[in-house]
């Protein structure tokens, strides 16, 4: 990746792509206070140096009958590269699971998953989680509401 330095257009740019990446052109262009022809230069730099990683619709799970998310906290037995690495690339082939992060202190790793509901959540966890090898402990805790859901991080634009 090719990162360079983030002036207040690129910061401009980021912002309201992370807010809206369906934005035309013209209205970023509008946004950043620059023309459209640069704009659209910008973004694909900003693409092409990493700093977007893609684009996605932010779906609404209840609507689509995904009526459970949890936090899984998960303990290995093993903590060599190769088990870690083992474990991330099973995870990778769960579809309940959305986002799998390593961590330091006391577990090894804290998933997030969605489930149609309970019973589904539970037959994941005792099915396919705990089934897994090199899994020691296994420790939920389920969703009752979310205040806050903002994703991508804090841009500083002035």
């Amino acid at each position: 990746m090719e990162h360079h330095k983030l002036d207040s257009i690129d910061l401009r740019i980021l912002a309201e792509l992370q807010a809206n990446g369906r934005i035309t052109n013209v209205e970023l262009s509008r946004r950043a206070k620059i023309t459209a022809p640069p704009c659209l230069r910008r973004m694909r730099a900003l693409e092409k140096a990493g700093y977007i990683k893609g684009y996605h619709a932010d779906l609404d799970a209840k609507s689509l009958g995904f009526e459970v998310t949890g936090y899984v906290f998960v303990g290995l037995s093993s903590q060599h590269d190769g088990e870690l690495k083992e474990f991330e690339e099973t995870v990778r082939g769960w579809p309940a699971v959305r986002e799998c992060h390593m961590l330091s202190g006391e577990v090894d790793f804290v998933l997030k998953c969605v489930a149609k509901d309970l019973s589904s959540f539970q037959s994941f966890i005792t099915d396919t989680l705990t089934a897994a090898k090199n899994v020691a402990s296994v420790k939920t805790s389920l969703v009752i509401h979310c205040s806050k859901n903002e994703p991508g991080v804090p841009l500083d634009v002035r």
